[in-house]
Formats: C-alpha cells, structure tokens, sequence
C-alpha cells in the first residue's frame, strides 16, 4: 500500500483530500505546514502532495527535504509561472485546484507508477470507506471557492446536513443554491435516498398541488390516474423547492401541513398518508418583507427559517475564487465541445475579475462557454470574452418595489415595455397562467421575465387559505 503525505493548511481541503485516499486504498498522513511535515520522517513515504501557499513557507521548500520522493504540488488557481517554477525547483507534477477526484487520482496513480515496484509496501488493500464530511466540498464538488463567505458556508453545511432540520437556501439568481442543496443531502444521513429537486415557478399554477402533493383517480378532469406527488417520491429522502417565493398560497397551506404533521394528502384523498421527508427551500426574494405584504404565509416563513445558508453573490467573492471557476468552466466547455485545452489571455483574466456577473456564477458559466465556441485560437481573447463594459449598479436581491406604470401610449412601446406595461395593468384580476396565455410565452417564462425586469407578482391572501390546513 503507497503511502502518501497531504501537506495542506486548510483543514477542510486537508481532510477531503486524506478521505479521498483513502477510499482508493492509499495510506495517508497529514501536515498543516513545512515545519510539520519536516518533523515527520519520510523513510516510508512514497508521494507528498502538497498546498503551493502554506503559512511560513512554500510548498515547493519539501522538494529539497524529501531528496527522492516525489512531490506533487496544487494551488488554489491555475497559474503557468507558478507551474514553471515548481517544476524548476524540481516538483514531479503540478495541479490547479480546483480539481476533481479523477484528475487527483490520475496524477498520484501517474507518479506512483514511476516508482521502483520495490519502494511500495505491498499490503492487503484497506477497506473502502465511504464518502462523507467534507469530501464532496471545496474542490471535489461543483461547489467551487475559498474566500471566506465559501468557507463558512462548508462549515455550516457541514454542521447542519447530518440533522433533519429545515433549511432556507437564500442568495441572488445564478449563486448555485440548487448545488448547496446537492452538498446538504450527499453530506446527510439521508444520502441513500432520493435528492427530488422542484422549480415552483416552473409548475403551472393549477398543477402545482397534484405536481407535489399527488392525486386520486378521477379528482379533478384530466386525472385519470391515481399518481404520487413529488414529495412522497421524496419519501427517505430530500425534497428541494427552488424558488418557493413563488409557490401559491394554497399550497403554501399545504406544506405548511407537511412540516408540522409529517403527513401528505393527495388532491381529491380524505386520508393522509406519513411521509419521512427532509425539506430544503430556497429563493432570491425577501420572503420575510413579502410575508408582511401578504404574498407570503408568515407562519410557513418561520418554519422554513430554521437553518440559513446564504450565498454570496460572485461580485462578492474575489478575484481568486472567480478565476477558480472560470478556469473550471472553461476545462469542462473544451471536454464538452471535443476542443483542445484552451487558456484566457491576461486581458481576458482581468475583464473576468473586474466585471459585475449580476447573473452571478451561471453568467459566467455563460460566458466561458460562449467564448470557448467562438474562439479561433488556443487563447481566448477579452474581445471574445464580450463582457459589457458598462457596469451598472448593484440590484438588491430582495427587490419587491413596485415599478411605475409606464405613461407612454401602448402602440409606442418596445416590447419589454409593453410586457411591463401589459402584466401591470392585468394582473390584478388575471392568474399567472392566463398572463402567460395572453402574452403567448410560458409561466416559466412569465417569471424569468418579471425577475429580469423587476416586477413583482401581485399576491393577495385568500380569506379561506387556513381553512385548508
């Protein structure tokens, strides 16, 4: 069995990276710097992987002390001068975190080989241990970042995901709410049961309640099969309700049933049915303030908010952990469109780092992938970039001020006018459904374009809505 020394000061990486070994039979020591790992001895260490930035000194200052032993260093972010001097220094391999468990694998599968098939300790295989803590975070998960918001984020999802507490998801459209909600579950004790995952705004407004609840044949017309809604196919389970701000208020009702009884009723069903359900919401909207305006129950409002995990919006997050993931976005385009490895130029690194992203992580999701098609050499411009040099102010996430009503005549108006102008003036008296029929687009649709215009739904408490619980 190769033995292996993860040099690393960040305990949550150090510890992945150690589980990850681990599990492919490798034995695994750990240092949280130079001075540490040089006080252990090395007479049996096959490989030392390590951190290029640790407190005190470099990394690549174990390549002198180890003498023959391989040294593969990472860092926090892809960087050709920072790859060029280690391997000067004489490191075996270099790896730019963030870096996924194959890419790990392969690299310390590699180095290994190239030892003397004498210098390995044969031993009989460990047992494989499973995944857990802090494994699928922080640079083995699509959960990319080190800043210090991220940080905190692993920690608390750490501390919360083995409860069966609630959880409110809160951040701008496009932070990744729905990949905390993946970490939460694969981190819980519930990771062998199903992860459902539910766009409210995406459900017609009349099909909300039998989508999560379920049916009885013959409930309502059209239902010509009994069917089990989405929250009992979440049964053992997590059920994950994106974008909750927009679920109806007789639905509200409904899962507010749910979470204080543990119990489902199918639409058109007198009998309730015990469901074992850990429920994860999350919404970009001030759920609090659209409560006291009456387009939220209040009391669902304090049930949901039990556990906050908020995510900062990109802007927010540094340079570091905005290259971090363009350079992982950019890796899985090339893969995806069959391209050799591409790189970003130096005006093109810093047009990223200096830019706004108010669609966040998912713009520049957008946007790498967008320059990686279009691009024509092996480095991608900042031209091809196309970023918007205008930066316009920041927009809360929370908005839920109403917008003015546009005075010009109707005929005159560009179309995302007379969309703004149309919903205002109808819907007062029009569901989302019929908005959407008139405009001729989706519901889904519908609300893409009211949150990308800022115009708020008009909800109004129905004088029966307890009446359902």
């Amino acid at each position: 069995m190769a033995k292996i020394l993860v040099v690393e000061d960040e305990p949550i990486i150090r510890h992945s990276l150690k589980r990850l070994l681990e599990r492919n039979h490798y034995e695994v020591q750990e240092a949280g710097s130079v001075a540490e790992a040089e006080a252990q001895p090395l007479e049996h260490i096959d490989l030392i992987i390590t951190d290029l930035r640790l407190p005190g000194a470099p990394g690549t200052e174990l390549i002198k002390y180890a003498k023959k032993i391989p040294v593969l260093v990472m860092t926090s972010y892809a960087s050709l001068k920072s790859a060029v001097d280690a391997m000067k220094q004489g490191a075996a391999d270099y790896i730019a975190k963030p870096f996924d468990h194959q890419e790990m694998l392969g690299a310390v599968k590699h180095l290994l080989q190239q030892l003397p098939a004498t210098s390995i300790v044969s031993a009989t295989p460990s047992k494989s241990i499973p995944l857990s803590s802090s494994e699928t975070l922080l640079g083995f998960s699509p959960l990319i970042g080190t800043c210090p918001a991220m940080k905190a984020l692993y920690q608390r999802i750490l501390k919360v995901a083995p409860t069966n507490t609630t959880v409110l998801i809160l951040g701008e459209s496009g932070t990744g709410k729905e990949l905390v909600a993946k970490a939460l579950h694969q981190q819980s004790l519930r990771a062998q049961g199903p992860l459902i995952s539910v766009n409210c705004a995406a459900i017609p407004e009349n099909l909300v309640e039998s989508e999560l609840f379920g049916h009885e044949k013959g409930a309502f017309t059209g239902a010509n099969n009994l069917r089990k809604g989405l929250v009992e196919a979440a049964d053992g389970g997590t059920l994950f309700l994106d974008e909750i701000g927009e679920l109806p208020l007789e639905a509200q009702a409904r899962l507010l049933r749910l979470l204080q009884e543990k119990e489902v009723r199918r639409v058109g069903s007198v009998q309730s049915r015990k469901v074992d359900v850990r429920l994860a919401a999350a919404t970009h909207r001030d759920l609090k303030r659209l409560a006291a305006q009456g387009g939220f129950r209040e009391d669902l409002y304090y049930r949901l908010h039990v556990v906050e995990l908020q995510l900062p919006p990109l802007r927010e997050r540094g340079g570091e952990d905005i290259l971090a993931l363009a350079n992982h976005f950019l890796k899985q385009s090339c893969e995806r469109l069959h391209r050799a490895p591409l790189t970003l130029d130096t005006n093109a690194l810093s047009a990223i780092q200096h830019y706004h992203w108010p669609g966040n992580v998912r713009e520049l999701q957008n946007a790498i992938e967008r320059a990686a098609v279009l691009c024509d050499g092996p480095v991608i411009t900042e031209e091809e970039m196309n970023l918007d040099k205008f930066i316009p102010e920041p927009v809360s996430a929370y908005t839920t001020q109403p917008v003015e009503l546009i005075e010009a005549p109707v005929e005159n108006l560009s179309l995302e006018d007379y969309f703004q102008h149309f919903v205002l003036e109808h819907q007062e008296h029009m569901t989302e459904t019929e908005l959407s029929q008139k405009l001729g687009i989706s519901r889904k649709s519908l609300w893409e374009r009211r949150q990308r215009l800022g115009i708020p739904r008009n909800k109004k408490v129905l004088p029966n809505s307890e009446s359902s619980l």
